[in-house]
């Protein structure tokens, strides 16, 4: 398989469909569940530019740098969110989880947990990448605990690594897994989710 083909992951708690044009109203809905836009250290774009988010991401995909995901709630059949495989690089098997944001109803469910032990599986062992790496804005303690929470560890800190549409200057956590902790990763987050 392809790091750029289009795939469905599906759970219990969540399912990750390939992004597409007709998720865009559902992800309006989602992101003003929370004004997440409103979020200063996040890159949730604003529902009235949703469309070009969506063509940002998918345009992306075609080039082969990400997979894009919109998250599904299987109970309600609804949209909660986006996620993506990124910067992918296919020749040393290297991806990162992020782009991510949920609708404020499902944060802090077993739906990340899931999400994320699903995306952790198949790049570990359908792509057989030897690490996964996330990040984060330094001010984003949220997401910086919850990336801590699946086990992943922290690698160091960009300093003054981009300039926010604001003009302010984002520090970026680094954290990443490597393919010889994700047996125990893989374990931690199925005990989390087996608690639920």
């Amino acid at each position: 398989m392809a790091f750029a083909d289009p795939i469905t992951l599906t759970g219990r708690h969540v399912v990750l469909e390939p992004l597409a044009l007709s998720h865009v109203e559902g992800l309006k809905a989602a992101a003003s569940d929370g004004e997440l836009w409103r979020l200063w250290y996040t890159s949730v774009v604003e529902p009235q530019r949703m469309s070009d988010e969506v063509e940002r991401r998918l345009a992306l995909q075609r080039a082969g740098s990400m997979v894009p995901f919109t998250v599904m709630d299987p109970v309600t059949n609804s949209v909660v969110g986006m996620t993506t495989f990124m910067n992918i690089e296919a020749k040393h098997r290297h991806v990162e989880i992020g782009s991510t944001w949920y609708a404020k109803r499902v944060q802090r469910t077993a739906l990340n947990t899931e999400c994320k032990l699903m995306m952790l599986g198949h790049a570990f062992e359908d792509w057989q990448c030897i690490a996964v790496e996330f990040r984060t804005h330094w001010m984003n303690h949220q997401s910086r605990d919850a990336i801590a929470r699946l086990g992943a560890k922290q690698d160091g800190v960009l300093r003054n690594h981009q300039i926010a549409p604001d003009g302010s200057y984002r520090d970026t956590v680094c954290f990443s897994i490597i393919e010889s902790e994700w047996p125990a990763v893989k374990r931690h987050l199925q005990y989390r989710l087996e608690r639920h």
